[in-house]
């Protein structure tokens, strides 16, 4: 399972960048996982009122699943660790795993930035593949000025995806 996490702050085109992603890969066949840290503070809704599931979780159930119609929905009402969620999100075994933050964890990643500020807290990140954004900043890994240059972003993932060769594409 190949597996990159995006990283960068709010508004930088995390989700943007990994749902072009995600349709690329599921073009070319591939399936695909991804794993989002929930960054805005907070518990991210997870099922709305009046339905069973938000009955359980309402009276108290520290984990409800619901299946059907060829899909699987399950709430735990608390965090596991990154690896406990790396497990649960790869139990269909899927070819790709995109990460949507967890900057401190190992892996390869590619970074998002804004400006020079979020260079400057994220520079030190281990693993950069990719550095996207901030046309004033050299990184030490490969480095693509705009998020608006889509074609060459693509591009390198493509290449990633067959694993860094550049005479293999997805």
């Amino acid at each position: 399972m190949k597996t990159l996490h995006v990283v960068g702050y709010k508004n930088s085109g995390k989700t943007t960048l990994l749902s072009r992603w995600v349709r690329l890969l599921k073009e070319r066949g591939f399936t695909v996982a991804v794993l989002k840290h929930h960054g805005h503070g907070g518990k991210p809704v997870m099922s709305e009122e009046g339905t069973d599931t938000g009955t359980f979780l309402a009276n108290g159930a520290d984990a409800t699943l619901v299946a059907g119609g060829g899909s699987v929905q399950f709430i735990w009402n608390e965090e596991p660790d990154f690896r406990q969620l790396k497990t649960f999100v790869s139990l269909g075994q899927p070819d790709v795993l995109l990460i949507e933050g967890y900057k401190g964890e190992q892996g390869e990643k590619v970074l998002l930035l804004r400006n020079e500020e979020d260079w400057d807290s994220l520079r030190d990140i281990e693993g950069k593949q990719l550095v996207i954004g901030c046309s004033e900043i050299e990184p030490e890994c490969l480095h693509i000025n705009s998020r608006e240059n889509e074609r060459e972003i693509d591009e390198w993932f493509a290449k990633w995806i067959a694993g860094g060769r550049a005479d293999e594409t997805v």
